[in-house]
């Protein structure tokens, strides 16, 4: 995992398939990391978050995770040892968590044991459950916290591929993940679509940890894809930020208020045609979200109509915006038309194909024509 990359960790979690997201860490906290350590990365990036210095280490039958505390005591973070287990790397079925002192052969604590006769067995190999109870821990023996998330862009960045990719937000008290929809128990369909997730993250560059056995490698690798609906309209916003005279900032709002064909008219008639599926889905709750959905649609389409008619007043004006007229000198031609550079700002790049999560490319030169949106959240291909 690269300092400046966010980790995804998709597991099983119960009866739940889950991805998590955490921030990148810290360059000087990655220092003398072992190659070994990407497996375990879901669990020595949270803790060099707090400061443990980690590595990863081989032990009787399998590696395990051994984490310096400040006072000279170590974790150490083990699968099933004695006997060993059958498991992809880094996702045993129990942890085994124990505090020692290499001074002090008195200290031997152990913090958390889900092996089958532990106290905690029934969370099994719970990656939260586990890194709950080491912050429970450190918590007690005065560590600093953790930083308080960010929201960083790179993480809003992967919460937008996962919703896409057909996963569900969970927001609850301190905490927030993903997971798939509740309905979906088939593990064939629950694998398409964390393959697909894994995919469409690895090609926004994001450093990505998931159970094997959660994965379909029979899966064609994914075509090229462009940037979806929302980061094409993105371009527009830019174009805005960079407009000097009134005409580029009207061109670009005449794209989400055209009659007829406009972004703002076509979202209106999506949501009312969702209302119209979503009414006779078969749960007496549906009629209710149906006419909440005919209720904003209709909300959205009066305000259509008061921003088309301030953008005509915008058209209007047809005058340079005087602070930003000098900025802009020499940076666009003056017979360049500010609807063809809307039109330029559209154009967008494709997303990369599939790749390992330690060195995904970057996006090729942007095309001449606009690629289709991404496609729906559907598991298939």
């Amino acid at each position: 995992m690269r300092p400046d990359q966010t980790l995804v960790t998709l597991q099983r979690e119960g009866t739940r398939i889950t991805a998590r997201t955490s921030e990148p860490f810290i360059e000087e906290a990655a220092a003398g990391t072992s190659e070994h350590d990407h497996p375990y990365s879901h669990l020595t990036t949270p803790l060099r978050q707090r400061g443990l210095s980690c590595t990863v280490e081989y032990g009787l039958s399998d590696h395990i995770v051994h984490a310096e505390l400040p006072d000279g005591s170590a974790l150490i973070i083990s699968p099933p040892q004695e006997p060993p287990t059958d498991h992809p790397p880094g996702y045993p079925g129990s942890w085994l968590v124990t505090r020692g002192h290499p001074d002090d052969s008195t200290l031997h604590e152990v913090i958390y044991d889900s092996e089958p006769d532990g106290p905690h067995a029934r969370h099994g190999g719970s990656i939260p459950r586990l890194l709950a109870a080491i912050d429970t821990r450190l918590d007690q023996l005065g560590l600093p916290p953790r930083p308080e998330p960010r929201r960083p862009a790179q993480e809003s960045g992967a919460d937008a591929v996962l919703h896409r990719a057909g996963f569900v937000p969970v927001v609850l008290f301190r905490e927030r993940f993903h997971r798939l929809p509740s309905a979906m128990t088939d593990p064939v369909e629950q694998r398409q679509m964390v393959t697909r997730a894994v995919d469409m993250l690895q090609a926004e560059g994001f450093d990505v940890s998931c159970d094997p056995g959660l994965l379909d490698p029979s899966l064609p690798p994914p075509a090229h894809q462009g940037l979806s609906l929302g980061d094409r309209l993105g371009h527009l916003t830019h174009s805005i930020q960079s407009a000097s005279h009134t005409g580029e900032v009207v061109a670009a709002l005449s794209e989400l208020t055209a009659p007829g064909d406009g972004v703002l008219q076509r979202v209106v008639e999506s949501l009312n045609t969702t209302a119209d599926w979503w009414e006779d889905l078969g749960e007496p709750a549906d009629p209710h979200y149906a006419n909440r959905l005919r209720y904003i649609a209709q909300k959205l389409d009066s305000y259509a109509l008061d921003i088309r008619s301030m953008r005509g007043e915008l058209a209007d004006r047809h005058t340079d915006h005087p602070g930003r007229l000098q900025a802009r000198v020499g940076q666009v031609a003056p017979e360049e038309p500010a609807a063809s550079r809307v039109t330029a700002a559209l154009a967008v790049s494709p997303t990369a194909q599939r790749t390992t999560p330690a060195a995904p490319p970057s996006a090729s030169a942007a095309p001449p024509t606009l690629p289709p949106a991404r496609p729906s959240s559907a598991p298939g291909r």
